[in-house]
């Protein structure tokens, strides 16, 4: 159940970050879907590190730490996929 959580997540995360970056996204979902799950991941893993990991409630600031993880992924993997898929390197 772990990894369908997870793929859902990745999801959520990968197009809200796709809705927050401007312009047109070039990615496919299945890549925003991976991008996501490793932003998810990555945005735990700083949250355990600023001690917000774990609090009473909800747990707003590893969402967000999740979400701006998701963004950056996601940002930086659509001008990977645009320069592999147009043959050029961007600057």
């Amino acid at each position: 159940m772990g990894w369908l959580w997870a793929i859902i997540v990745g999801l959520v995360l990968g197009l809200i970050a796709k809705a927050i970056i401007p312009g047109k996204q070039h990615l496919p979902l299945w890549l925003t879907v991976i991008l996501g799950m490793i932003g998810g991941i990555a945005g735990n893993a700083i949250a355990r590190a600023a001690g917000v990991d774990a609090t009473s409630g909800i747990d707003w600031w590893r969402h967000v730490f999740q979400l701006v993880m998701a963004i950056i992924l996601v940002g930086l993997g659509d001008r990977a996929w645009a320069a592999a898929r147009t043959g050029r390197r961007s600057a």
